[in-house]
């Protein structure tokens, strides 16, 4: 019986290797596929993709706008109302029309100013249907002209601010994202790899456990250990293989959670190779704040919610007061009965319109609006230095906790070499009849502790390196921002 499970074991073991082969991954292969693959990747690219195209509209409106405006048919057959000049009285009478219009403009913003300046040209064309049939060609060859809000809210100005910053902010959120998408891996990463290690322990503590019950049974027949004490290492045995069955189904479980966040096919074979002893870091507070300042993604938005409670300030302030704009241009019109003669000898045409808009009464809305918006920029300011000081607080707790986790991976892998070599030195006084089952156990059960503090240790470590990473978009590594890894980012999809 015992060679049987021995052989079903072997064979087992046999096929975990086999399987285990297939494909190794390293915990950087890991996160750079996730921030490369992953559905997550995809959508913090996209996300930034749409920040990028609505930066460059805000460019793109602030270039010469080149517009041809048409109607080029229009007619009409309706009663209209007329005045008899003869009778002295209002008659209605029927007209048809047949009418089109062209106008070209070339218009360009000014952003200091908040006005817009203009070149244009216009062609239209008039026919009367009818018992008299008429025809009319009406032409501005040539017409600039300026248009400017006096007093008015200027977006323009504030468009300006605001929009490049904004652009900044997503490039930086996309890196934020890919750090946050890199401590996602390592999380899945050593959840399998943890699943891994339990099944390695459970297949070695089957093998193990049936070797040391065939070893007591032999021992028994000289009376060298008690039958209560085989009974024990025959249970040891029965439970290694329910153990096994269950951590099987485990391994299972993670592997295909860690695919399907890898965006991996879900018939991928893999074994994870856990990272060596990583070098010690060293990292001050103040370095860390400072970076965290120049970098974050989170202080653009604070300074994006005052400049947004700014605007809406003077915008509603301005609306308080009266408002006046003007429309001047200067340029020359014809009229004539056929196409050529609407371009010669064009006359002078000036235009000059001022527009007023006074509030007479409006029962304090437009004071209820500005007051409103004092106290929403107030409370923009109390919350982003709230928001700040929490951050400020986030960086100094993060580079805490990774002094700690560098001296708890040393603590943890001296603690994994003494489990093991008091496991290996109680298991061979066992098999010589110098130790008990109780103490073999308790050793076993240490050494699997201490491999699983190791593993913890492990991921614990690398999700608070990668987490000061993502306060900070610094590569402690390399001794560099992470804006150099902003075009590779983009460039794999």
């Amino acid at each position: 019986m015992f060679k049987r499970s021995l052989y079903i074991l072997i064979c087992l073991i046999m096929a975990y290797s086999t399987y285990a082969q297939t494909k190794k991954l390293t915990l950087q292969q890991s996160i750079a596929i996730a921030t490369d693959s992953s559905l997550q990747a995809f959508r913090a690219k996209n996300l930034y993709r749409a920040s990028y195209w609505e930066y460059k509209s805000y460019k793109a409106a602030r270039l010469p706008a080149l517009t041809l405006s048409m109607t080029p048919i229009r007619f009409n057959r309706d009663i209209v109302s007329r005045y008899d000049s003869e009778n002295n009285i209002d008659i209605y009478r029927q007209q048809q029309s047949l009418s089109s219009y062209a106008n070209l403009s070339l218009t360009q913003n000014v952003d200091f100013t908040g006005g817009t300046f203009f070149v244009d040209s216009e062609l239209g064309y008039l026919r009367n249907v009818g018992d008299n049939p008429y025809s009319q060609f009406s032409s501005v060859p040539f017409r600039v002209g300026y248009s400017q809000a006096l007093f008015g809210y200027n977006s323009f100005k504030w468009e300006k601010r605001i929009e490049p910053v904004k652009y900044e902010k997503a490039k930086k959120e996309l890196l934020y994202s890919c750090e946050e998408i890199s401590e996602l891996a390592i999380e899945y990463f050593f959840n399998l790899a943890m699943a891994q290690l339990e099944y390695d322990l459970a297949v070695e503590n089957v093998v193990s456990s049936d070797s040391l019950y065939f070893i007591g049974s032999e021992r028994l027949k000289i009376a060298s250990i008690s039958q209560a004490d085989l009974l024990t290492l025959k249970l040891d045995a029965l439970n290694a293989k329910n153990t096994l069955e269950t951590v099987s189904l485990n391994l299972k479980r993670a592997m295909l959670s860690f695919l399907a966040f890898m965006d991996m096919p879900k018939d991928t074979e893999l074994k994870l190779e856990l990272p060596q002893h990583p070098t010690r870091i060293s990292v001050t507070p103040d370095q860390a704040l400072r970076l965290s300042q120049e970098n974050n993604p989170d202080y653009l938005q604070y300074q994006l919610n005052v400049l947004a409670a700014e605007r809406e300030v003077e915008r509603t302030r301005k609306k308080m007061a009266f408002d006046a704009n003007v429309t001047a241009s200067v340029g020359f019109n014809q009229v004539a009965n056929n196409f050529r003669g609407a371009y010669q000898n064009p006359l002078e045409q000036d235009v000059v319109r001022v527009g007023l808009s006074i509030p007479l009464m409006d029962w304090g809305v437009r004071k209820g609006n500005a007051n409103m918006a004092k106290s929403n920029l107030d409370v923009a300011k109390i919350s982003v230095q709230q928001s700040q000081t929490y951050l400020e607080q986030d960086v100094m707790l993060t580079v805490g906790d990774f002094r700690v986790q560098q001296d708890l991976i040393a603590g943890a892998e001296e603690a994994r070499s003494l489990a093991n070599l008091a496991y290996n030195s109680t298991k061979q006084r066992f098999m010589i009849g110098k130790a008990d089952v109780n103490s073999l156990t308790l050793s076993l059960g240490r050494l699997n502790t201490a491999q699983k503090n190791y593993m913890t240790a492990l991921k614990n470590y690398w999700l608070s390196f990668y987490k000061l990473r993502k306060l900070t978009l610094y590569d402690f590594e390399k001794n560099m921002s992470l804006s150099y890894q902003f075009d590779a980012i983009l460039i794999n999809r």
